[in-house]
């Protein structure tokens, strides 16, 4: 019997070369842009040619590339010594390792489990992500047992594993002089009023979250939750991050990335770079940003926990 777990994850360009093809293939997917597939293609193309210079010059400020790949490979590395009977590969939607490349060299594999790296389940991720995989088992003609996991937001591990970051990031000193914002990833309004329950996963995330910070002793001046990155011109769920740091008391704040598990180009140049000039310009004394899970112990448990429960269902 062999078994393959696979992390499913957006992606990120591993060059500046793929900055154009990670624009046009994010923004050419349904889940994203909701338009006919003709005209899809068009808004694509245009967001792409507009966008890619941008892009390309924010990721050479982080290493001229995204550090996904690079993170991911590191909690594979981790998962791969608690994990005996399963080879682990990381599948992203957007750039490589695509679907469809992972699983010609997995033709012999009985069983997969493909478990997101999005902890909230959202039509712009994973319903996105599992599409792509469902798809790619159809034109490669493999059938093999698939198991899927939708939500984890919930789970005891991770959650410790966010505490986890927290703690380091606050690095010894007093929780009460300082602010923490769970930030994540926004959505259009729109999106949410469909139907999608990511941004009630990601609330009940930070319920769960701060319940972990209260057992675990670290009580801050005040918690919050904001949503960063939107784009365009459409009305997104708010409060936007950038009102949440101008409303704040305390002039000390620590942000978390609720919404990714894995750091990416939206913490390490949107949270690291871009909003911490904004906090400079607001004249925030002391601004932080703490890591995502990665490979932290916590995590890796949280996950090889979701694999045995999804092999002994």
């Amino acid at each position: 019997m062999k078994r393959a777990i696979l992390l499913m994850n957006m992606g990120g360009p591993n060059n500046l070369n793929e900055v154009e093809v990670f624009l046009t293939n994010m923004f050419n997917d349904k889940n994203i842009i909701g338009a006919p597939k003709p005209i899809r293609w068009i808004i694509s193309k245009l967001i792409t040619f507009t966008r890619t210079e941008f892009a390309q010059n924010n990721y050479a400020l982080i290493g001229g590339k995204s550090p996904l790949v690079g993170y991911t490979q590191k909690l594979i590395e981790k998962l791969e010594s608690s994990i005996q009977d399963a080879s682990i590969h990381m599948v992203m939607r957007y750039t490589p390792p695509f679907a469809k490349d992972v699983l010609e060299n997995l033709r012999d594999v009985d069983e997969f489990y493909a478990i997101p790296l999005y902890p909230h389940y959202s039509s712009t991720t994973t319903l996105s992500s599992y599409e792509d995989l469902y798809e790619s088992f159809d034109k490669l003609k493999i059938k093999a047992r698939v198991q899927t996991i939708y939500d984890y937001y919930n789970d005891k591990y991770y959650n410790n594993s966010i505490v986890e970051r927290i703690k380091e990031a606050l690095n010894g000193e007093d929780p009460q002089e300082y602010e923490l914002i769970f930030s994540a990833h926004g959505l259009p309004k729109k999106v949410i009023e469909k139907g999608d329950v990511y941004q009630k996963h990601i609330r009940y995330n930070v319920y769960h979250a701060r319940k972990a910070l209260m057992h675990a002793g670290v009580d801050f001046y005040n918690t919050h939750l904001a949503y960063q990155s939107r784009l365009g011109p459409l009305e997104w769920i708010t409060p936007y991050l950038e009102d949440k740091l101008k409303s704040l008391k305390k002039k000390k704040v620590i942000l978390f990335p609720i919404a990714f598990t894995v750091d990416n180009s939206e913490t390490e140049y949107e949270l690291e770079i871009e909003y911490r000039e904004i906090a400079e310009e607001i004249g925030l004394d002391d601004y932080r940003v703490a890591k995502a899970p990665n490979d932290h112990p916590e995590f890796v448990k949280c996950l090889s926990n979701i694999y045995e429960d999804m092999k002994a269902s």
